[in-house]
């Protein structure tokens, strides 16, 4: 199994959606080529991220709301595969959602306001220092969820051929998550059921990965073994979620990945940027992808409650009361 390249300025639409479709079906994971995506952005994006893992952990614990599942997560706190892991994955994490004011915050659909690093006794960080930080993750999300809504068309055009705004729809208001990640230099032992992230699939639709030059992605194929995603300068990585394959009644595959730290390795950064249908909307079975002979393999669910569901199961701090 090899990863391919689909670059987003090669080709005609056409082009690009039948290689869209084709990774999707056998990979479930691509690298995304996207020249528009500026660089200055990328490099400062994850710059800040490593000033914010800098801060000393009696400040960074600050940083959360619970009700939310935004800000900070320590280390250990997820658990992505319960089942072979005897500790939590050896990362922390800090969630940024959609920005919603307070007065319209709706803790029931993980809606409000996001935890920023701001100026006081409890973080070290300067004003100038969070507005640039705040700034940086703003700008992000915009350029990621452009990116997103431009693969939503293609996608589009992957399940119909002549339709690119099948999936408009489900996309007028999409949740998106940025998680800043950072792991530590701590070897991985899966014989001993140590990771520094534990084999999973992505929950939502689909997941554009930024990573820094250091290895440890793997996906398994589908004999079980595992192949090494090498970090590759200038392009994200790309893979199908979960509610992507419900909704193609597994024609689209959510490949099962992890992250092993191996011995002697460097501290790893990642920034996977989720990008999901709108809360509400009913993820059930397209019709041209199933049929009197291949039902639908799926019930339906909203996306909103497939979230709070995998939340519930993998974040030890993560309360949707």
């Amino acid at each position: 199994m090899s990863i391919p390249t689909i670059s987003l300025s090669s080709g005609s639409q056409e082009e690009i959606a039948s290689s869209l479709r084709d990774a999707s079906i056998n990979v479930g994971f691509f690298y995304l080529e996207d020249p528009s995506f500026p660089q200055d952005l990328l490099d400062n994006v994850m710059t800040q991220s490593k000033i914010l893992f800098a801060l000393p952990m009696e400040q960074k614990i600050l940083l959360f709301d619970k009700a939310l599942n935004r800000g900070y997560t320590r280390f250990e706190e997820e658990t992505l595969d319960p089942q072979n892991q005897v500790k939590g994955d050896t990362k922390e994490g800090y969630y940024i959602g959609n920005e919603v004011a307070l007065e319209d915050m709706d803790t029931a659909k993980l809606k409000g306001p996001n935890v920023w690093p701001t100026p006081s006794e409890n973080c070290n960080m300067t004003n100038e220092e969070c507005t640039l930080f705040r700034n940086t993750m703003e700008r992000y999300r915009r350029e990621a969820t452009r990116v997103c809504m431009e693969l939503v068309k293609y996608f589009s055009l992957a399940l119909t051929t002549d339709n690119p705004h099948l999936l408009d729809e489900y996309f007028t208001d999409p949740p998106t998550y940025i998680r800043l990640l950072h792991y530590s230099a701590e070897e991985s032992k899966p014989d001993e059921g140590v990771y520094a992230c534990g084999g999973h699939s992505d929950y939502g639709m689909v997941t554009l990965l930024l990573t820094d030059d250091n290895p440890g992605l793997q996906i398994q194929s589908k004999d079980g073994s595992w192949i090494d995603v090498p970090p590759k300068k200038g392009a994200f990585v790309v893979n199908i979620g979960d509610l992507f394959e419900r909704w193609t009644n597994g024609i689209f595959k959510s490949t099962v990945h992890r992250v092993i730290t191996p011995k002697g390795a460097k501290e790893r950064y990642s920034i996977p940027f989720f990008f999901d249908p709108d809360w509400d909307c009913l993820v059930k079975c397209f019709p041209m992808c199933c049929s009197e002979d291949n039902p639908p393999k799926f019930p339906s669910i909203t996306a909103g409650q497939h979230l709070l569901n995998m939340y519930a199961q993998t974040h030890a701090d993560f309360s949707s009361s």
